[in-house]
């Protein structure tokens, strides 16, 4: 899938179709007779098409003639054409040195300032177009590109003197085997590193994947499943943050919509299942690939240079709905879409920060890596990443880990690089995320596995993640059905109530504030469902009251209405809330305010629509505790709501 990889890794600077002028104007530079001898002797090879030895022959010219310009411009024009931009700019460079300023030649300037931006020459490049700039005149069509670019020019200069990190490291052994490795993903907990690998420059992608070690190795990496590679070409995935869920990148494949089309496969146990193409309401007739996940897997952005868009490639977004199909795609607009190529999204695990790269917003030239953060509903303006995460080179993908720590990305060898280093062109690097290239939110991970609370056999349950300040849904998984793994992301400074639930049991209830900043390592959590049947409990943990009163904070609607949805699923039930307190105050005094609190709760079921008739609420003050009321933290396992099936 070579269209994949080629957007970002070759893209060319100006092509010959789009670039102001294609061969340097053949002027008669010389009056002396034998330079312009060699002068028509060339001119006449380029006519021919001759190429090589009208660049043997202006060689000669200018080791006899090195004064004369015209020569220097000519040979540029004739190695640009032949791809040895190298040898095109220097020989650009020493042509436009060797003459006066002249308005005529305002397209050499810009192919100049275009092949010096490519090789990093900032300087070069910012006189070159200052130059065009002073020499096309008024409506000229390379004059908006011309400003953009002296604009990077000089960003690229500040940030070149005011970097931001450290330089990406190369990743050792037993990495970066293959010529071309790209497009790295990386699971919550950091447990596995998927990326894309291509063994030669004619062979097709397939999606590798690494274990990675407590201590930051990485295992041998091996072929993703065989019933994800198969004959067909598949790259450019993205793996969901608990590493069940798969979307990537294959083309011509059978029955595709467009010619290179997205798939999604799930994992159960350690068996992938066979990729399903995600259909016409995410796949055009055109090119869609580079996709990027959201940890919980019901969020995708892509890339696809379908009709409609902003500019030539745009970043799209999609999502699961409830029914098990894929929303409309809708590009994602302006200000992060732009009229240039915007490419290689990838969604941080907290959802609310975006990498892409473009290359239609001032940078360090060609595609930089841009972030953007999504507040109420909407994205800020991209920020560049600066130097030396972008560089003059195209940027290729980036992942930030899900704790803003590491992160990864995919290089081209520079220029310099030696002949055995450019065996492998594209490589994965990696570098320790500065503040300025975090995400706007750290995350971290809950994970464990889901268990029958009696039979103790794992089982498939929904897990689902809620923001308790707005009581939006902000992660929904499923665990695994024949080991009852799940992994959730969370994101510091919220408060979140947990809810695992599974049919013909008890949802279970947990909390996890991280609105004070406290402990946020990651953590592992067993889960166990109790069947509904008569006599089992649970504590609702995510209902709140003040000290000594008994009115429900807001905060708690989120729980209420999860036992709303419980009472409608389960119509015949009948249930008692009862009210719990810790030992502090008298027990009078205790009684009554858990029996308020039950009655709270009660009431609130009735008002929205729930029979009274299947509910009661009792207080039971300080009577049954769970813990000894020793410490704060045991006080508070004892102050608790609890509904048992009756």
């Amino acid at each position: 899938m070579r269209r994949m990889l080629l957007p970002l890794l070759a893209v060319v600077l100006v092509c010959l179709s789009a670039a102001p002028q294609a061969v340097a104007q053949a002027k008669s530079p010389v009056t002396n007779t034998k330079a312009r001898n060699l002068w028509e002797k060339a001119q006449q090879q380029v006519k021919d098409r001759q190429f090589d030895k009208a660049i043997e022959t202006l060689n000669g010219l200018n080791d006899k003639f090195p004064s004369m310009g015209e020569p220097f411009l000519l040979k540029g024009s004739l190695l640009r054409i032949m791809g040895d931009k190298p040898a095109a700019f220097e020989a650009y460079r020493q042509g436009l040195e060797k003459t006066p300023f002249e308005a005529g030649r305002m397209n050499d300037y810009f192919i100049l300032g275009e092949l010096a931006l490519g090789f990093g020459e900032y300087k070069t490049a910012q006189d070159a177009y200052q130059k065009y700039l002073k020499a096309a005149p008024k409506g000229q069509r390379y004059i908006p590109k011309a400003q953009q670019q002296l604009q990077s020019c000089e960003f690229a200069l500040n940030a070149i003197q005011h970097p931001v990190g450290t330089t990406p490291q190369r990743l050792g052994a037993p990495l970066n085997t293959f010529r071309f490795q790209y497009f790295p993903a990386v699971t919550a907990d950091n447990r596995f590193l998927v990326y894309t690998a291509r063994k030669t420059g004619e062979s097709d992608e397939d999606i590798v994947v690494s274990r990675m070690g407590k201590d930051g190795t990485f295992s041998e990496p091996s072929l993703i499943s065989s019933n994800i590679n198969t004959q067909f070409n598949e790259g450019a995935g993205s793996i969901s943050g608990d590493g069940k869920t798969l979307v990537f990148a294959s083309c011509d494949r059978p029955g595709a919509v467009g010619n290179c089309d997205l798939y999604i496969s799930r994992r159960t146990g350690n068996t992938w299942s066979k990729p399903r193409n995600l259909g016409r309401n995410v796949n055009s007739v055109n090119w869609d690939s580079q996709p990027s996940l959201s940890a919980d897997g019901r969020t995708l952005y892509f890339t696809s240079d379908r009709r409609g868009g902003q500019g030539q490639e745009d970043v799209y977004v999609t999502t699961l709905q409830t029914d098990g199909s894929w929303s409309l795609a809708r590009n994602l607009g302006q200000p992060v879409n732009t009229a240039g190529k915007d490419m290689a999204p990838f969604i941080h695990a907290s959802g609310t920060t975006l990498y892409y790269v473009t290359d239609g917003l001032v940078g360090m030239g060609g595609l930089d890596v841009y972030r953007t953060s999504l507040a109420g509903g909407k994205w800020s303006v991209p920020v560049n990443l600066g130097y030396p995460l972008n560089t003059f080179e195209n940027e290729a993908s980036m992942f930030v880990s899900s704790d803003n720590r590491r992160g990864f990305c995919s290089r081209t060898r520079p220029a310099e690089a030696t002949v055995k280093e450019r065996e492998r062109p594209v490589e994965l690097f990696s570098f320790e995320v500065p503040k300025e290239v975090q995400s706007s939110e750290n995350s971290t991970y809950t994970q464990g596995r889901v268990f029958d609370a009696i039979t103790k056999k794992p089982i498939q349950a929904d897990v689902q993640i809620y923001d308790l300040k707005t009581d939006e849904l902000t992660q929904f998984v499923t665990s695994d059905p024949e080991n009852g793994e799940y992994t959730v992301v969370l994101n510091e400074g919220r408060q979140y109530g947990m809810y695992a639930a599974a049919d013909k049991y008890l949802m279970k209830s947990l909390n996890f504030d991280y609105s004070n900043k406290r402990n946020f390592d990651p953590l592992t959590l067993d889960i166990y469902l109790e069947p509904v049947r008569s006599g089992r409990s649970i504590v609702l943990n995510n209902l709140f009251f003040d000290t000594k009163e008994y009115a429900l904070k807001p905060n708690s609607r989120t729980e209420l209405n999860r036992l709303i949805q419980f009472m409608r699923q389960y119509s015949e039930i009948q249930v008692e809330i009862s009210g719990h307190t810790d030992d502090v105050g008298s027990d009078d005094d205790n009684l009554v305010l858990s029996k308020n609190r039950a009655r709270s709760v009660y009431n609130y079921l009735v008002e929205h629509g729930v029979k009274a008739g299947r509910l009661r609420f009792r207080g039971y003050g300080e009577q049954k505790p769970v813990a000894a009321n020793d410490s704060e933290e045991h006080r508070q396992q004892n102050r608790r709501i609890e509904l048992r099936i009756l």
